[in-house]
């Protein structure tokens, strides 16, 4: 974490036109193509949570019982929620290079407004057919949203008191973990949503379940902010490159100290005695909710090292079909839930409820070969749309999706 801080003293420069176009398109495309495998990453997550339903995940998962298949996905999927509300915070330094600290702030507000919108009115009705309850699941969307908000105020700050507000609420929120309030407490509210993952009671029998507590998640995009100037067209790739290795791997090995260490940043792992496998998955299952800092550490480093391995290694076809995806990501979200929620229904209308009163796959197998089946008919439609504002970039409203 320390090399996240050699940027603070960095200016933020005007950008030049001595860089060629197609290393700026190398740039660019390859932080869509890390957001494109964010998105394909959190599709097997959301396969589990329509046909796997009625076997609940822990969090974090207990790898005394849980199914190794899921647990080992679960791990994998956990790249997704740090490495996109990272990218987030890049783009919106992006996007203030070339805006008014004005345009950049109002962006922030109508972008972060409408996520909390889609979240409320749209995404969590979308649940309502597969868990009983009337319950609004304020989970990363709505995060993101509420992060975007707070960073419109956020960015205003030094780039060094930025980075240390990134850095302390990353680092040590954890210290917060005993604080527990009651529903009757007068901040219980406000306290499940920034900090612990809770059910809040609302008018007319509806509930709220705080699924992302935000606080952690502030200081995620912050970061992702601070990075910025890394991103700049006068910044040498190789020299780019070289930092974000060095943040990644020294990330990363922070994760396996404190891990080994057993003392901060999340509950304890656990041998579990003649089991190799289950011992690994304790010690690589982290609390996501809210996103510990061991939870943190390896996932936003690995982030940082693909990110510069896609700039680096000739990829191009690989990263142009993953940034198809990163380049209309909130499109994809919601037509991917949607389609997946169109299948549950569908199914269950037909064959009628097989797991108590919900309907879902046998095995986890079942997930996975429905995973692969659906990449190229979602891919279809986001390539079409990520096409359309790529092309009509005079239609000012799709550049929210």
């Amino acid at each position: 974490m320390a090399s996240i801080a050699s940027i603070a003293s960095e200016s933020i420069q005007p950008r030049t036109d001595s860089v060629a176009k197609p290393a700026a398109r190398t740039r660019l495309q390859n932080i869509d193509a890390l957001r494109g495998l964010v998105m394909v990453l959190m599709l097997l997550d959301h396969m589990r949570e329509t046909w796997f339903v009625y076997l609940p995940v822990t969090d974090p998962v207990d790898a005394r019982t849980i199914l190794p298949a899921v647990g080992f996905a679960r791990f994998i999927v956990s790249f997704c929620a740090p490495i996109f509300v990272a990218l987030t915070g890049l783009g919106v330094y992006l996007f203030s290079v070339n805006h008014t600290v004005k345009e950049t702030t109002a962006y922030l507000l109508k972008r972060g407004s409408l996520l909390i919108a889609f979240e409320l009115l749209y995404l969590g009705p979308l649940y309502w057919g597969i868990v009983p309850q009337p319950t609004f699941w304020l989970q990363v969307i709505w995060c993101i949203g509420i992060c975007m908000i707070l960073l419109s105020v956020l960015m205003r700050l030094p780039r060094p008191a930025l980075i240390g507000v990134g850095l302390a609420l990353v680092c040590c929120h954890n210290l917060l973990d005993p604080i527990r309030l009651q529903p009757d407490d007068s901040l219980f509210p406000l306290w499940a949503i920034l900090h612990q993952r809770d059910t809040v009671a609302l008018p007319f029998g509806f509930l709220a379940k705080t699924t992302y507590p935000i606080l952690p998640w502030i200081g995620v995009i912050s970061l992702g902010f601070g990075i910025g100037p890394w991103f700049r067209p006068d910044v040498a790739p190789a020299v780019r490159q070289q930092r974000l290795l060095r943040l990644g791997f020294g990330m990363i090995a922070a994760f396996f100290v404190l891990r080994f260490l057993n003392v901060y940043g999340d509950h304890p792992w656990f041998v579990v005695e003649g089991d190799p496998v289950r011992t690994t998955l304790s010690f690589i299952s982290m609390t996501k909710y809210p996103a510990s800092l061991l939870f943190l550490l390896p996932t936003l480093g690995v982030g940082a090292v693909v990110l510069a391995l896609f700039e680096r290694i000739d990829t191009s076809r690989l990263t142009a079909a993953l940034a198809v995806f990163g380049g209309a990501p909130m499109f994809f979200y919601l037509f991917h839930l949607t389609v997946l929620r169109i299948f549950y229904h569908s199914a269950l209308a037909i064959w009628g409820p097989n797991h108590g009163e919900t309907y879902g796959f046998d095995n986890y197998g079942g997930v996975v070969v429905w995973y692969f089946a659906l990449l190229l008919p979602l891919y279809l439609p986001t390539a079409w749309f990520s096409r359309l504002k790529q092309r009509r970039r005079d239609i000012k409203w799709l550049k929210y999706f």
